[in-house]
């Protein structure tokens, strides 16, 4: 049996196909890079998985995240710059965190 892995991540990357599915979870440098170069994350985890069980995750994942904050009275903020950086509409993130 294979023996479970822990680990923290602070980027991943998704790739997605007709196939199926890959995440990579990363970790950034604790340094930063010299002038001019450009920092590399270290590939920690490689995650495969259909299709399938990538969109069902997600709904579990966001529904999680919803029960959390409503429990513990808190609302997660993500900051703008982070949303730009990844090319997310500050509407469309305030959307899909909207309660039905």
């Amino acid at each position: 049996m294979v023996e479970p892995v822990d680990i923290y991540s602070d980027s991943f990357q998704l790739n997605t196909g007709p196939y199926g599915s890959t995440l990579n979870f990363m970790l950034s440098p604790s340094t930063p890079p010299a002038p001019g170069k450009t920092p590399q994350s270290e590939t920690l985890a490689t995650i495969r998985m259909s299709l399938e069980h990538l969109k069902l995750m997600t709904f579990v994942l966001r529904r999680q995240i919803m029960i959390h904050e409503q429990q513990a009275g808190v609302n997660i903020q993500v900051p703008t710059q982070v949303l730009h950086s990844l090319g997310i509409n500050p509407e469309d993130w305030d959307s899909l965190w909207k309660i039905l």
